[in-house]
């Protein structure tokens, strides 16, 4: 079985992130799945940020993250802005695709202002089976859902 991982975090601009810890206290655990998914605010954002990567328009896709996260795609050197903007545009879908990919194998699990969206594809052809695993995290606050490490 061939397993890819890309991570919506690098779609989502970001190669130098690492893995958030975990939520501070005892926030309670919510998962939901599926299309539910797309009535949070979190997975609205995940739909506008895959589409606003696709469209190719990298500028309104980095102001969907955390402040901290804009402020490290603006200190990044123009020509690896230009790297990672192709490459991220290559590898995304389009906002139905996105979308119906969510339906079908999305999890978002929420833990008082920190989620995690994970989007499972599997693909069967000839050669076996594949797997893609999208992976992003989102800090919630006041005003929204917005993209971090």
């Amino acid at each position: 079985m061939h397993v890819r991982r890309i991570s919506v975090v690098l779609l989502g601009l970001f190669l130098l992130l690492t893995l958030v810890g975990r939520a501070h206290g005892a926030a309670a655990k919510v998962e939901i799945k599926g299309a539910a998914i797309l009535d949070h605010a979190c997975g609205k954002v995940a739909v506008k940020h895959m589409g606003l990567v696709h469209a190719g328009k990298m500028d309104e896709a980095t102001k969907l993250g955390s402040k901290e996260m804009q402020e490290q795609w603006k200190a990044l050197p123009a020509a690896d802005r230009t790297m990672m903007s192709g490459l991220m545009k290559e590898t995304s879908r389009t906002e139905a695709q996105f979308s119906a990919d969510i339906k079908s194998g999305g999890l978002l699990v929420v833990e008082g202002d920190k989620a995690t969206l994970t989007v499972k594809q599997e693909h069967k052809d000839a050669n076996g089976t594949s797997t893609d695993t999208l992976t992003q995290s989102y800090v919630i606050d006041g005003a929204g859902c917005w993209i971090t490490r």
